[in-house]
């Protein structure tokens, strides 16, 4: 495909995600819907829904079907609460991650942050109720089993879920972040760069991708290689922002000094890295489907992109 049709897929892709995920979101009424508005406003600001997409490419790709025909709002798929509860926490993260405490910034996808618009109290809330909100989601897939083996596939999901976004993997990595951050150093080794990046960047992306396989019936060593792949796909997506960062005049790890691919092996070294992870990414999910279907061109648009 080429790169126009690649991102007309993506946006249809992203508004079938955005449909699924508006089901799920809380209503705004009663004496706490301050807080719900700032979920929904924090939900709602923009983005790609990339981790959903992927979940729903995988299932597609591990379940032999066409996502454009085997998913729609209206599923009973258990896939639906898990691929709203993904883009629940990566909001959640977002919001804590512009807090004053974190990186204080007011500006995300050209909008005002959650907390520039309703207060840090009040957005701290708001991320504390969509990580909440995402776990009250994906266990709404129970009601959508239809045997023992479809139940036993959502609590392996659910495992996964909350393994990839905790201390062992996405908290853990913003805590190293975070402190490199509150040092004014960055990272100091690549050890440290890498533990922050397969954590706070690939865990998540990870996730999406053994979800999708585990609600599709995968085998155990499928389940293992999407998880591969997703780490590999989640580096190469941070290196691709590195460089991204490396061509701007007053780019931000530059000013800062900060420790970044880019800085140790250079920007060409840092291209062929980012070409070698996504071909070794498509190598390990190759073998489950066709190597011509939407999920490839999704992998490689997203460690091509120039945004």
């Amino acid at each position: 495909m080429t790169r126009e049709e690649i991102a007309r897929e993506l946006k249809d892709r992203a508004r079938l995600a955005e449909e699924i995920i508006r089901k799920y979101l809380p209503d705004e009424d009663g004496f706490g819907r301050t807080v719900t508005e700032a979920m929904n406003y924090s939900v709602l600001a923009g983005g790609k829904r990339l981790r959903p997409i992927l979940m729903m490419e995988t299932y597609c790709l591990y379940g032999g079907q066409d996502s454009k025909t085997a998913i729609d709002a209206d599923s009973t798929s258990a896939i639906l609460p898990f691929m709203a509860a993904i883009e629940f926490i990566h909001n959640y993260s977002l919001v804590h991650d512009d807090l004053p405490a974190m990186d204080n910034d007011l500006y995300r996808r050209g909008k005002k942050t959650t907390h520039a618009v309703y207060g840090a109290g009040m957005a701290t809330l708001a991320g504390d109720g969509l990580l909440n909100l995402a776990f009250e989601t994906a266990l709404a897939a129970f009601d959508l089993c239809g045997s023992a083996d479809d139940t036993e596939k959502v609590a392996r999901a659910l495992r996964i879920l909350a393994d990839k976004a905790g201390i062992n993997g996405m908290v853990g990595g913003q805590c190293a972040d975070l402190e490199a951050d509150q040092e004014k150093r960055g990272a100091r080794t690549m050890d440290e760069l890498m533990y922050i990046h397969k954590h706070k960047t690939a865990a998540m992306i990870e996730s999406s991708l053994m979800i999708g396989a585990v609600l599709a019936g995968a085998s155990d060593e499928d389940i293992k290689r999407a998880e591969e792949a997703g780490e590999k796909i989640g580096l190469a997506f941070q290196i691709r922002d590195d460089i991204l960062d490396a061509r701007e005049e007053d780019g931000s790890d530059a000013s800062n000094d900060k420790l970044t691919w880019v800085s140790v092996y250079g920007e060409e070294q840092a291209k062929k890295d980012v070409e070698r992870l996504s071909a070794e990414a498509a190598d390990l999910i190759g073998n489950s489907g066709d190597r011509n279907g939407f999920l490839y061109d999704l992998i490689d648009w997203m460690i091509t992109r120039e945004l």
